[in-house]
């Protein structure tokens, strides 16, 4: 008879367990923005390598100004679009939902999957051009015999 008098008791405490989704949900969290940071810090790396490649463009002799023009608007586009990611960038507070909270660091995996694919278009254009230049461009590598 006292058995059934704590099977109700059981019941309530374990409802009142934390369910076992509860951790895994904050570990999603946890890696989506992991995830999202490390994706922006790769692209930081880059960054430098963006002036130096504007700046190489510029030296450029004006043999094609249209494309050299439209090689340092799309740096700068990158560029832009790095500032820009950065200042919208919000860390969700601890207290918004779990849900809530991976839909954000989803939304910011593509904006900053999307500043990638602009650092890759605008860097390969500009290196394409920069490739297709003369050699009085840069420092000869050449020895006369």
């Amino acid at each position: 008879m006292k058995i059934l008098q704590l099977v109700p008791l059981l019941l309530l405490l374990a409802a009142c367990q934390p369910s076992s989704s509860q951790p895994e949900t904050g570990q999603q969290v946890a890696e989506a923005e992991k995830t999202v940071l490390a994706d922006h810090d790769s692209l930081m790396v880059q960054m430098g390598r963006l002036y130096e490649l504007r700046q190489q463009l510029a030296k450029l002799p004006a043999a094609d100004t249209v494309a050299i023009g439209q090689a340092r608007r799309a740096i700068v586009g990158a560029e832009n679009g790095m500032m820009d990611w950065m200042h919208r960038y919000h860390r969700p507070a601890d207290t918004v939902a779990d849900a809530r909270r991976l839909a954000y660091y989803a939304r910011q995996q593509e904006r900053i999957d999307s500043v990638g694919r602009l650092f890759k278009s605008s860097q390969a254009a500009a290196r394409q051009l920069l490739g297709a230049a003369p050699a009085a461009a840069g420092p000869s590598s050449s020895v006369t015999q």
